[in-house]
């Protein structure tokens, strides 16, 4: 098949203008290399087209391909991961991983829990807080967690979204949503263990293919799987591999994963991150339909090394 490849280079936008942290989603010329080995090697031909603006250019001048392996993440509007696929269905080629409505949905972090809870996943108590002065009537108790409600790679997340003081909650909340031009998620400090679990397949099919624990090291930002702990992970993270006949938090946490991954409507593969209340049980985070894929750096990979499946 002649397949093309649809991404955001982070090193076009830095030559752009934008920041580390605007393009931290973005991902890195070995990825695209890595991809277009591993699809020859299966005997197809991979060919580069880019980013949404140059898909849809090329879609008007008449090309076409047999599929479009798409990892394009988009870079302004909640529905940003939702543009590739959007345009594919319109020109009806298939394309892998998930539709518009699940990255429109998922990327919405306050609007996955809400469908999350009501479907009976356990994920923790939440609100989405538009304007600071709202925060005043979070109706948990502290300590709080606070990060942007539409963003990924840890963006927005430090030890300051750590918030143990219902005073300061405010200003932090003030703080994200000035940064980042959108509301702030809300929810309780969980401090008990997180969990990255990798699915493959779509629906029924779908299924676990493996997890890792995160572990911070010495010298990582402490409390929190941050964007600095994430961008620097070879050094300040370690990722350990746990098994579900070992560990009944591992099965609680991989059924609560697959649940969410099925009732979301995801496809193909991604993962899903689980963190553990204070109580040890374990609750849904976040979904990521659109997961990194660098053969080294990415969470997936990752678990997929451990498991030696080869990329």
């Amino acid at each position: 098949m002649t397949i093309g490849l649809t991404y955001d280079l982070r090193s076009e936008y830095l030559a752009r203008g934008y920041s580390d942290d605007e393009t931290a989603e973005f991902d890195r010329e070995d990825t695209v290399v890595a991809i277009e080995r591993a699809l020859k090697e299966l005997g197809h031909r991979p060919e580069r087209v880019g980013t949404a603006k140059q898909l849809a250019s090329a879609l008007v001048a008449n090309r076409r391909w047999d599929l479009v392996f798409n990892i394009a993440e988009g870079m302004h509007g909640i529905g940003r991961e939702a543009q590739v696929p959007a345009l594919l269905d319109l020109y009806e080629i298939p394309y892998t991983f998930s539709d518009p409505l699940v990255m429109c949905l998922t990327l919405h972090k306050g609007m996955t829990k809400r469908v999350i809870r009501d479907a009976g996943v356990p994920t923790a108590d939440f609100v989405v807080v538009e304007a600071a002065r709202e925060a005043g009537s979070t109706p948990f108790a502290p300590p709080f967690f606070v990060k942007p409600v539409a963003e990924g790679t840890g963006k927005g997340a430090s030890p300051e979204s750590i918030v143990r003081d219902r005073n300061r909650l405010p200003d932090v909340c003030e703080r994200l949503i000035h940064a980042y031009r959108q509301p702030v998620l809300v929810e309780p400090y969980l401090s008990g263990r997180e969990f990255t679990v990798a699915i493959l397949g779509t629906g029924r099919e779908a299924q676990v293919l493996g997890s890792v624990e995160v572990h911070l090291l010495s010298g990582a930002e402490a409390g929190v799987y941050s964007y600095t702990n994430k961008e620097h992970c070879e050094e300040l993270v370690e990722y350990r591999l746990v098994r579900p006949q070992q560990d009944p938090l591992v099965a609680e946490a991989e059924a609560v994963a697959l649940k969410a991954w099925q009732v979301l409507g995801c496809r193909d593969g991604g993962r899903v991150d689980i963190r553990c209340d204070g109580n040890g049980s374990a609750l849904f985070m976040e979904v990521n339909p659109l997961a990194g894929i660098n053969p080294e750096h990415s969470d997936l990979p990752i678990i997929c090394n451990h498991l030696g499946i080869p990329y």
